[in-house]
């Protein structure tokens, strides 16, 4: 039993992200730890970490992450996969066995690039092609289950804490500019391996601190331009979200950060005339996707991070600096495990995006 006053109330999940501005390249030690000091934030129930930049020998081609729930499943898909993508390497990712960790799936690699005969047959780009692939899989494969794919990048979950995860999938002998990591603390969904975060598409991640009660509303929307959510767990949505907004309508991480994190109306009432009149259009023309409920995210892309909360900031959220590189995370505590001589430290305000670009040409 704890003294009184030292009750702790961890509101559920941690997140944390560390990048470097100048693209310099670190293994996945730092953030492991970093998860450590946050560990009742989690229930063990779900960890994960998405890495950019950790795959410069197959830069070019997408890097698929597979679960599979029997070695029969997986040859199924790779005939799939062979009629739709050239297959440059197919192996198994490597684990270490430790006690923490188990009942793991097949966990499969490819890297690929679409056949260019299908991107003509369905007449579409090559990044539309892969994430109706993944849609496709994800929906019509019993067992199957894509968890990343996009370049250079790749995201690594289980069910299990998050420290215990990252030494599961050798994290420290990968290198990358960037990390994202997550402890899961469900309350309303399974915890399961295709649930844990990060949760992704194409180049895009989230890891999520919070619950969206906004959930039907957001999921019945984006339904109707072909995604499907499947991974029972309410975060899955936002990643589609920010796919379509970003990818699909061109809106910037701004834009795309004033239509889920929304201010009220009567805040963008007293604001300048040209920042009100975006932010009311955006309002107007995507109302089904702003995001309700407490949450705090980073949403991770190739070449940067973003960090957001909630208009209300319902969930903690933290970001630090030091040098060329930035840290965010639920706690300051997990800042200073990644960097005790972190400056800067500050709280961002509710739906104040926190954007982190990368030097072009340095990834």
């Amino acid at each position: 039993m704890k003294p009184e006053g030292q009750v702790r109330i961890p509101s559920g999940c941690a997140i944390a992200a560390v990048i470097s501005k100048d693209g310099k390249r670190m293994t996945g030690r730092k953030i492991i730890d970093a998860m450590k000091p946050m560990h009742d934030r989690s229930n063990g129930l779900g960890g994960g970490f998405a890495a950019y930049g950790i795959y410069p020998e197959y830069k070019d081609f997408y890097a698929l992450h597979m679960f599979y729930d029997e070695r029969a499943t997986r040859k199924n898909c790779e005939v799939f996969l062979k009629e739709r993508f050239e297959i440059v390497k197919s192996e198994i990712i490597p684990t270490r066995k430790i006690p923490a960790i188990t009942d793991e799936p097949i966990i499969w690699r490819y890297f690929v690039a679409p056949l260019r005969s299908q991107l003509s047959a369905y007449q579409l780009d090559e990044k539309e092609f892969v994430a109706r692939t993944v849609m496709k899989i994800n929906t019509e494969m019993p067992g199957a289950y894509v968890f990343s794919s996009g370049k250079n990048m790749g995201t690594f979950k289980a069910v299990g804490f998050p420290e215990d995860v990252g030494e599961f999938y050798r994290l420290d002998e990968y290198e990358g500019y960037s990390w994202t990591a997550h402890g899961r603390y469900p309350t309303n969904t399974p915890g399961w391996w295709g649930g844990a975060h990060p949760f992704t598409l194409l180049d895009y991640s989230i890891v999520h601190n919070g619950e969206i009660s906004s959930y039907d509303a957001n999921r019945r929307f984006i339904e109707m331009f072909g995604y499907k959510c499947n991974l029972q767990t309410d975060t899955e949505v936002i990643t589609y979200i920010m796919d379509y907004l970003i990818r699909r309508q061109g809106l910037t991480l701004e834009e795309a950060a004033a239509v889920i994190s929304a201010s009220f109306w009567s805040t963008i009432e007293k604001k300048p005339p040209e920042i009100k009149e975006k932010e009311t259009f955006l309002r107007t023309v995507f109302p089904s996707l702003l995001i309700t409920g407490p949450f705090s995210i980073v949403f991770g892309f190739n070449g940067g991070l973003m960090a957001l909360n909630d208009r209300l900031k319902l969930r903690s959220m933290v970001v630090g600096e030091k040098d060329d590189k930035v840290f965010i995370a639920s706690e300051e505590a997990a800042i200073r495990v990644m960097e005790s001589d972190a400056e800067n430290i500050w709280a961002p305000a509710g739906g104040e995006p926190v954007i982190v670009k990368v030097k072009e040409g340095t990834f």
